[in-house]
């Protein structure tokens, strides 16, 4: 006799997310009815890239516009996803870019926020991981 059959594995969450840092802070987000920090960004749609999903989301959640020339990819974090069941991972792409734009919040987001590392106690687990390695690239303080 076998045992109970293993759960069928969920397929992580394909995340692009933007790392904008300014005066060694970088932009995080407060989504609507979410009481935590988010990097902005969102999953990446059917025939889209990572680039072209970074560059519609920042549009979509901060109303900044982000010139292709300037997004570069920093780093990719897996682990688990916020908020799904255990074992759910979220595989965020980070990319870094420059704007002169002022980021604002939308109509999916609460507020932005500047933060630094020592603000890992108020983001879930791939946020975190974010700002920890941020700072050992010596990115924010």
């Amino acid at each position: 006799m076998s045992g109970p059959e293993p759960a069928l594995a969920l397929p992580p969450i394909r995340v692009a997310a933007l790392a904008l840092v300014r005066d060694r802070r970088v932009l995080m987000v407060t989504a609507r009815g979410r009481d935590v920090h988010f990097m902005p960004g969102g999953k990446i749609d059917a025939g889209e890239t990572a680039v072209e999903a970074v560059i519609r989301e920042a549009h979509e959640e901060v109303s900044i516009a982000l010139d292709p020339a300037s997004v570069t990819p920093l780093f990719v974090v897996t682990t688990q996803a916020h908020g799904e069941p255990e074992g759910r991972q979220v595989e965020m792409q980070l990319f870094a870019a420059t704007t002169p734009d002022a980021p604002l919040p939308s109509s999916e987001v609460d507020a932005v926020h500047w933060v630094t590392s020592a603000d890992t106690h108020r983001c879930p687990p791939a946020g975190a991981e974010t700002l920890h390695r941020l700072r050992e690239l010596d990115l924010i303080d």
